[in-house]
């Protein structure tokens, strides 16, 4: 696997690090524990680390060095590509298929593929022309390189996997792949981190008052992710009943991202702007055995995403039996059963948020049926299952890439 800007090592929440990281890790795991040999190859970004850190007995991630040792701007990785695939190039020879993440790794590995001639599986993870459609204010436009790059590679890939249907129709719409090119692959979660909790002794745990009402939100802090969108509407709840701001709490939890990571620092001025400083708690990431508890801790997850290839959080949260409100967009539609695990609100209209989060805070059985009911569902979302069907996709590969070297076969 080449994980280029990212490492599966990384902390979820931290730069970069989302549910990229999360991907690569549980599948490379899960992988390994069915014998296959997994190498995962990313950028030296530490000194410190190990050039091989092993994951089980079957997968690893090796580190390489391509440009500086140290954390680099995403947006200025492009520059060390070359690098990668000259400290790359070596290893290819000991596989037989080059699975790349994200379209960085992707032009690595179709430069790779033609070298070598080994079959390519290729994960979008994000397209570029897709969040430019749906970017929300103060969000950058992706680059043209990327858009660019990202045409490159569905022209070159045997295989492409896509989270879901709409994901498999984004990618024939935006850049032409062929159906026969497209394998649906949904991501899992890890149901032995997340499960059914109990609340209370989760809230004496962390502190949190056993009567408060808590919104929970997680991920990276970015216009992407759109935790304004849950800061406004939590105004807007307490401005409906002010009464409920001695109760009420919303707890974001995440560090700022990417080039707009500066957006970060205006979401404490906006709390204090429509007078709810009190209500809105900021917390750093956390270890995922600590975000399971916060996770246990809440009444209700809201995942605001302008744009999101499946959905992780969403999905996490419903695994711990915790109902979601959701934007009605990309992933998040295959995520959340709306109306039986949680709700989808369409856009990010502070008032029709606030709806929606307030109908699951003001009918606590209606929450507990859809928690139960989102347990059920997220229980069949496993790692497992997403390894059998990369394990397919690469076979898939495998024949692909036969047939394009002779057409008889």
């Amino acid at each position: 696997m080449v994980s280029v800007h990212t490492s599966p090592l990384a902390t979820p929440g931290v730069g970069d690090a989302g549910g990229l990281n999360v991907y690569v890790a549980e599948l490379a795991k899960r992988l390994g524990e069915r014998g296959l040999g997994v190498d995962v190859f990313t950028r030296r970004t530490d000194s410190e680390l190990p050039d091989v850190v092993d994951i089980n007995e079957h997968a690893r991630v090796i580190h390489l060095t391509a440009g500086p040792v140290g954390e680099v701007d995403k947006e200025d990785l492009p520059g060390y590509l070359d690098d990668f695939v000259a400290a790359l190039e070596p290893h290819v020879p000991d596989h037989q298929v080059l699975h790349s993440h994200y379209w960085l790794s992707g032009m690595v590995a179709r430069t790779l593929r033609e070298r070598h001639q080994i079959p390519m599986v290729h994960t979008m993870h994000t397209m570029a022309k897709v969040k430019n459609e749906l970017r929300g204010d103060g969000q950058q436009a992706e680059p043209d390189v990327r858009e660019r790059g990202e045409a490159e590679i569905v022209a070159d890939a045997d295989i492409l996997t896509a989270n879901t249907p709409d994901e498999a129709a984004e990618l024939q719409r935006h850049y032409h792949a062929r159906p026969e090119q497209i394998a649906v692959v949904p991501p899992g979660v890890d149901l032995h981190t997340f499960h059914p909790c109990d609340q209370p002794k989760s809230r004496a745990q962390l502190g949190v008052a056993q009567d408060a009402e808590v919104i929970l939100f997680v991920g990276r802090i970015q216009p992407l992710k759109a935790p304004d969108t849950l800061i406004r509407a939590t105004a807007q709840l307490v401005a409906e009943r002010p009464e409920r701001a001695d109760r009420l709490r919303l707890i974001i939890i995440g560090s700022p991202s990417g080039p707009e990571s500066a957006w970060a620092q205006t979401l404490p001025g906006l709390a204090a702007d429509l007078g709810i400083s009190d209500v809105v708690e900021f917390r750093p990431h956390s270890p995922r055995a600590e975000l399971f508890r916060w996770y246990c801790v809440s009444d209700v997850v809201g995942v605001p995403s302008h744009n999101e290839s499946f959905g992780l959080v969403a999905l996490e949260a419903q695994a711990c039996g915790r109902p979601v409100v959701a934007t009605d967009v990309g992933g998040l539609r295959h995520a959340v059963d709306d109306g039986a695990t949680g709700l989808l609100v369409p856009g990010h209209d502070p008032s029709e948020w606030a709806k929606a989060l307030g109908s699951v805070l003001d009918d606590p059985e209606a929450a507990r049926w859809l928690g139960a009911t989102g347990a059920v569902h997220a229980a069949t979302f496993s790692w497992s299952n997403t390894a059998a069907s990369t394990l397919r996709a690469y076979a898939a590969a495998q024949r692909a890439y036969a047939h394009l070297a002779d057409p008889a076969t």
